[in-house]
């Protein structure tokens, strides 16, 4: 297989709802070994470029019980799934036991034909690392405590929920600096030298699996967030940063493994400069929901090379459903959005069909099978005619004195380089606010005066054909209801 695109399509897959849903159509037990090219075909569809298989890892008995003692999280439970049973809760995928695939999903064995059958469609495989904390039956903690954030039983006494006995050890809970303690993980120690060995040697192991990592709360593990986050507890802070030592060992072993940081806090520019091939983009995410075209807008004039190593998304394991969060018929313009932006594109298993809840078992829901053939058709076209090839620039929207409602709309073009002639050029415009608004978009070729162009939507199949003089100046104009967009290919 060829190395990795620039601009890679990443389509994410709950490894143990999946299985459950083939194995429940199938009436017979499914594995990642067993499971048929059809139902490998449907989550490959053409534009992904890469599958990340979430939650892959063994997951661990000793937190699962910690998670059945949490009345919080039980309620959470029932609330998702009303007919919730014992066997649905099978633990969280990121107190991992070790990392090495869980035999309920096919083992090692298993995984490795799922990255065979992965690679025989030209798609990579992702997997995930959850650098901050470990389950408290995780052979490290009886094996090596100097991993670990280490308290004594005061502590125990002072903050029950922040400490755990185990194994002869005080060792704190994990936790970020905001929220509570997480009560199933122990927190490793970002500053400890043994640690970040150890690190680095679980990455490789993993990277020996796959062709892309997705780190867990990534930001934890940098000097500064992680000394806010344990002050003195955490001991002498060092002079390197923890990725860079880390990812550098790495390399050593396997250095074409893409590393994917899950990053919040703005601090997705830190985790690029330390050797991140991409880090989530949450404020594209978070502005998109806000339904605040300018300040989208703003966010779209960073630095191209910076936000060439984004991951844009509007769904992931850890966020509501897109259904659940944005206003009525401003999804689909959302999904032209982040499909057709550069950097990395995120999407997530159940989106394509509008799914709203998701549990290790789902309950039934009526599946909107006309929204799910829209997104493979929208991931398919944006592949199929290299929408995101060449230079990518963000367009102005203006308007008149007296209607300046083009401050709503959002466009960009895509100019291919002089030796891609096959692929067409691209303009994107998308209203992406509540109300009507109309703009003029001087689009950026000089070359279109003084010929007729044809504009070409491959999704909705408009077709109509505008003079190039007046698509430099006064510009491209269009009248678009909220939620309306359009991809254009100009020939």
């Amino acid at each position: 297989m060829t190395g990795w695109p620039d601009k890679p399509a990443i389509y994410e897959v709950n490894t143990a709802v999946w299985l459950t849903e083939l194995a429940q159509a199938a009436g017979t037990p499914v594995t990642l070994a067993s499971v048929t090219e059809a139902d490998w075909d449907a989550v490959t569809p053409t534009g992904v470029d890469a599958v990340w298989l979430m939650g892959v890892w063994e997951r661990s008995p000793a937190g699962l019980e910690l998670a059945l003692a949490n009345a919080g999280l039980l309620e959470s439970f029932r609330a998702a799934l009303p007919d919730v049973r014992d066997s649905d809760i099978i633990g969280s995928p990121y107190c991992v036991h070790r990392y090495v695939a869980d035999e309920r999903f096919g083992g090692p064995s298993g995984l490795a034909a799922a990255r065979a059958a992965l690679a025989d469609r030209g798609v990579r495989l992702i997997l995930d690392y959850v650098p901050n904390h470990v389950a408290p039956d995780h052979p490290w903690v009886t094996e090596h405590p100097e991993f670990f954030i280490q308290g004594d039983e005061s502590d125990v006494k002072a903050d029950p929920g922040g400490w755990l006995a185990v194994g002869g050890h005080v060792l704190a809970h994990g936790r970020d600096p905001y929220f509570p303690p997480w009560p199933d993980v122990v927190q490793l120690n970002a500053y400890a030298g043994p640690a970040r060995a150890a690190t680095a040697q679980t990455l490789s192991d993993i990277s020996a699996q796959c062709d892309g990592i997705r780190c867990d709360m990534a930001m934890l593990m940098t000097n500064d967030i992680f000394g806010k986050t344990w002050g003195e507890r955490a001991g002498q802070r060092p002079d390197e940063e923890f990725w860079p030592f880390v990812i550098a060992e790495l390399r050593t072993r396997h250095p074409d493994t893409v590393l994917i940081a899950e990053a919040y806090w703005d601090m997705e520019w830190t985790l690029q400069q330390q050797g991140f091939a991409f880090c989530y983009d949450k404020r594209l995410y978070d502005r998109i929901l806000e339904v605040n075209p300018p300040d989208l807008r703003g966010h779209l004039q960073a630095d191209l090379g910076y936000q060439s190593r984004l991951v844009r998304f509007l769904e992931n394991h850890d966020e509501p459903r897109i259904a659940d969060k944005l206003p009525a018929g401003l999804e689909r313009a959302a999904a032209v959005t982040i499909a057709t932006l550069p950097g990395a594109t995120l999407w997530h298993e159940g989106q394509f069909e509008g799914r709203r809840v998701f549990l290790a078992r789902r309950p039934d829901e009526p599946l909107d099978q006309e929204l799910a053939a829209w997104h493979r058709g929208l991931v398919s076209v944006v592949a199929k005619q290299g929408v995101r090839t060449g230079a990518w620039q963000l367009l102005e929207t203006g308007g008149w004195t007296d209607n300046q409602s083009g401050r709503n709309l959002i466009a960009w073009s895509w100019t291919p380089a002089d030796d891609a002639g096959h692929v067409r050029r691209h303009v994107i415009v998308v209203n992406l606010s509540r109300a009507q608004a109309q703009a003029q978009i001087p689009l950026p070729w000089p070359d279109l005066p003084g010929r007729r162009w044809r504009l070409l939507d491959p999704l909705s199949g408009a077709d109509f054909t505008r003079d190039g003089g007046q698509l430099t100046d006064p510009g491209l104009y269009v009248d678009l209801q909220p939620g309306q967009f359009y991809l254009l290919e100009v020939r």
